[in-house]
């Protein structure tokens, strides 16, 4: 199973979510390594009356493993239902500052 499947099993295991996206964004940062960097978008009845620390705090421990191992950065967009219908959409991540562009001539 890759570090993507395994996230997002967990997750869906954990949620229940009424949305579930997990993008890898490994490609967006120096070094060779393919499953370090993610995004993911949750949105779960889980979250309702939740601040975002208490639904960072539930999401870290159910993978607390991948991120003690080949997770170098996750990042999260988590939502009730409600406030997904609202928001749909997601910022686009910045590309990271030690990844080299190539220019064209």
């Amino acid at each position: 199973m890759s570090v993507a499947s395994d996230i997002e099993s967990k997750v869906a295991e954990a949620f229940q979510p009424a949305y579930l996206e997990l993008i890898n964004e490994s490609h967006m940062h120096a070094g060779p390594a393919t499953d370090t960097h993610f995004k993911l978008v949750l949105a779960s009845s889980r979250f309702e009356g939740l601040n975002a620390v208490k639904r960072h705090q539930l999401v870290y421990r159910v993978v607390a493993d991948e991120l003690a191992g080949p997770v170098h950065a996750l990042a999260l967009h988590l939502y009730s239902p409600e406030e997904w219908e609202r928001a749909q959409a997601v910022p686009s991540s910045p590309q990271c500052a030690g990844k080299k562009t190539i220019k064209n001539k």
